[in-house]
């Protein structure tokens, strides 16, 4: 077996200095693009490969993020972490990815477990447990610890940190406005998600949506729950009682369960009530009809955080200079809703 090239190897072939090629691997704007482009070509010609362990050792950082994700099955988390993984990869990062299934005692376990100098930051998205409890002291140990934290989707204003977050409140006003502009006078709201802040915020934009334009919001339209049990009565006993020709649902799985509901009563998708969903994900997009959706743009919040973490990490950035990156929204607009010809 052929002994892998070194660092000092290649700087001896090419007459230049160790710190030369070192900087060059690592893409510093230090090095001449053309320079750079000699190094680098030479060294994957060789197959040259950085010893982790000996650059963990000299740098102290282990070259390695802890991703803490609530729900690997939710469409949104899942393309949130290849966001993640792919500027990680590009930095030459390796991530160690941890399950927290809605739990506060895994999550506060598993932060434990990585905080022994496994990992040098983490991105987190906090868990359904963790919120509705408001105990936070493993992520705030962690910062006092001086270790970087970026939390993406679900987060809270008692943890100081970097967060990577959706503009709920004008995503959910927007998607409201669209279904008044397409002449839905009775708009329903559906959630299966009651108790998290960010389904709070989309509920604030429907209802702001509602009362700018002078429509009266009605409590026997608005369907909040936790989970999907009884969900399908509850929209069949709404429907028998009111009258309604647009439903806002603030949440994948509601959205998929309300047009399985108006298939089986046999009500005409767009023509009787339109319908629009949050997150464009696979339920969104194979539906019948496909369902007009908010998309989030999950895997740029992966990317976004990623860099922000990595900066802290190598430094780029001052640990206390703490932000909000607020991701935009984008409405995909599909056959569950009327076309709209005067854009808003």
């Amino acid at each position: 077996m052929n002994k892998r090239i070194t660092i000092k190897q290649i700087a001896q072939a090419l007459h230049v200095s160790i710190s030369t090629v070192s900087k060059a691997l690592n893409d510093s704007y230090e090095i001449s693009d053309e320079t750079k482009k000699k190094i680098q070509e030479y060294a994957k010609l060789h197959k040259y490969k950085p010893n982790t362990l000996a650059l963990s050792l000299q740098n102290k950082k282990t070259k390695t993020i802890g991703i803490l994700i609530p729900n690997i099955l939710a469409y949104y988390f899942a393309r949130a972490l290849r966001g993640i993984e792919k500027i990680a990869a590009e930095k030459g990062y390796n991530i160690i990815t941890c399950i927290t299934n809605e739990s506060y005692k895994k999550e506060v376990n598993t932060v434990e477990m990585l905080s022994n100098g496994s990992i040098d930051g983490f991105i987190a998205c906090l868990s359904v447990e963790t919120l509705k409890l408001e105990k936070f002291d493993h992520f705030k140990d962690i910062i006092d610890d001086g270790t970087p934290l970026v939390l993406y989707d679900r987060v809270h204003k008692d943890i100081c940190c970097d967060k990577v977050v959706t503009d709920n409140v004008k995503s959910a006003y927007k998607a409201t406005r669209y279904l008044m502009k397409s002449e839905c006078k009775n708009i329903a709201l559906i959630s299966t998600s009651e108790g998290l802040s960010i389904n709070t915020f989309r509920v604030k934009g429907y209802l702001k949506a509602l009362t700018k334009y002078g429509v009266e919001p009605k409590e026997e339209l608005i369907i909040r729950q936790n989970g999907e049990e009884n969900l399908k009565e509850r929209i069949d006993q709404m429907l028998d009682n009111n009258e309604v020709d647009g439903i806002f649902t603030i949440d994948e799985i509601s959205g998929a369960i309300a047009i399985q509901v108006l298939n089986e009563r046999n009500i005409e998708i767009p023509e009787e009530i339109s319908i629009i969903g949050f997150t464009n994900g696979i339920l969104s997009r194979y539906s019948s009809p496909p369902l007009t959706s908010v998309n989030r743009f999950a895997h740029t919040t992966g990317e976004v955080a990623a860099r922000r973490l990595i900066d802290k990490i190598e430094e780029k950035i001052a640990y206390e200079d703490v932000v909000t990156e607020i991701i935009r929204t984008e409405l995909v607009e599909r056959s569950s809703t009327k076309k709209l010809f005067i854009k808003f």
